[in-house]
């Protein structure tokens, strides 16, 4: 139990402690964690010396690169401080409210991989644009299927989402304007810690030593620039003009109670994608939705998704053992992402492509606004959270509004 204000009951206790890179009134960006309503500013901390210099640095990324036995020593040392009321005066100096600091990209991304690992969802959209056909293509149950992205463009949570322009389907050929079906894909992003060598696959048994932690993705995707380009490469333009990240990185250990197996996998998978070990993990998920108006006459945004993390039919280990098993290197730093998070059910898609049927069945709000894909003014935000016996964490929510 900790010591600090409000803290055990916050989903920000110190079973959670998630980093992040803070700064207060435009000053210098310091590695900090939080823990409750406060951020403990770890740059202090060192200087202090009550933890390993390594947290001194303005980035995340030194911390990344130590391995998991720094890792384990910084947690356990800022647990231990967090806990320990001797620590308390000290420490209590060193706290600042969290709605008070400005909150930064917490890391460099080196790059940037997504990929498209809920059955559900890729069943869903195979029936919606192939219903004559089975709705998963033959290698889809074989790799964990994904793309590189541009990591330029990823940005912390909070920062506005202008309405990319590109070309577009018409009935007489392309057309060029701002997208008009401008959607969210929910998503949960790991991030790198320790690299590997180019040449040198990571193994499912190995993940652990390389993944650092997670946080909640918002790959913002234009439908009808992505539909008029992606054949024969895949996405570009519909996806490379922003994907939101989460302010605070939730490290590895820290989801460790909630990890649950994956769902069966049928046909199995080839050897370097088999393990025994499980790489689920049960986190509840929600997208709410707040328009300008809703804003405006006072209204809360509204749920209109709610569904699981832990039904991903290719995990995160599977994931970066494909990205890997060509000998393709990775770099302190690199996002990978889940790709959509979806459930069967009505009410449980991760995607506004799915929640209105490609815009035929739209969705009605509370002062009586409809909507099939985002309009200027919408504010999209993404939820977790996970509960189990002793231990429960609120995941760092991932914010961004639209703007023309």
């Amino acid at each position: 139990m900790s010591w600090v204000d409000g803290a055990n009951e916050s989903g920000f206790g110190t079973d959670h402690l998630p980093y992040g890179l803070i700064s207060t009134d435009g000053g210098t960006r310091r590695l900090a964690v939080r823990i409750g309503g406060f951020a403990l500013d770890l740059a202090a901390t060192a200087s202090a010396g009550l933890v390993p210099s390594v947290v001194a640095h303005p980035s995340l990324k030194p911390l990344m690169a130590a391995g998991p036995a720094m890792w384990s020593e910084v947690r356990q040392i800022v647990q231990d401080l967090l806990t320990d009321e001797r620590h308390q005066s000290t420490v209590l100096p060193l706290l600042h409210d969290v709605d008070a600091v400005d909150v930064h990209l917490p890391f460099e991304v080196a790059d940037y991989v997504d990929f498209y690992s809920s059955e559900q969802h890729a069943t869903n959209l195979g029936r919606m644009f192939r219903p004559d056909s089975e709705p998963l293509l033959p290698n889809w149950k074989h790799l964990p299927v994904g793309y590189h992205g541009r990591a330029g463009t990823v940005v912390v949570s909070g920062t506005p989402v202008h309405r990319p322009s590109g070309q577009r389907r018409g009935q007489d050929g392309p057309t060029f304007g701002p997208s008009e079906r401008l959607d969210i894909e929910l998503e949960m992003g790991f991030v790198v810690g320790v690299s590997s060598e180019i040449g040198s696959p990571v193994a499912l048994a190995e993940a652990a030593d390389h993944i650092f932690g997670f946080g909640l993705v918002n790959d913002w995707s234009a439908r009808d620039i992505q539909a008029w380009e992606y054949v024969p490469l895949g996405p570009f333009l519909g996806k490379s003009f922003a994907t939101s990240l989460a302010g605070w990185v939730t490290p590895l250990a820290a989801l460790d109670p909630f990890r649950i197996p994956q769902p069966p996998q049928d046909p199995e998978p080839l050897p370097y994608l088999r393990g025994t070990d499980p790489w689920g993990f049960d986190i509840d998920l929600e997208v709410l939705l707040s328009s300008r108006t809703m804003r405006e006459v006072g209204l809360e945004p509204v749920r209109i998704s709610a569904t699981n993390f832990g039904q991903m039919y290719w995990t995160p280990a599977q994931q970066l053992a494909h990205l890997t098993v060509n000998g393709a290197s990775t770099r302190t730093g690199d996002l990978c992402a889940s790709g959509t998070i979806s459930g069967s059910e009505p009410g449980t898609y991760g995607s506004f492509i799915e929640l209105t049927h490609n815009g035929a069945d739209p969705l009605t709000l509370p002062t009586g606004e409809t909507r099939t894909f985002l309009e200027d003014g919408d504010e999209v935000t993404l939820q977790g959270r996970a509960r189990s016996a002793g231990s429960f964490i609120e995941m760092a929510p991932v914010s961004g509004q639209v703007v023309g």
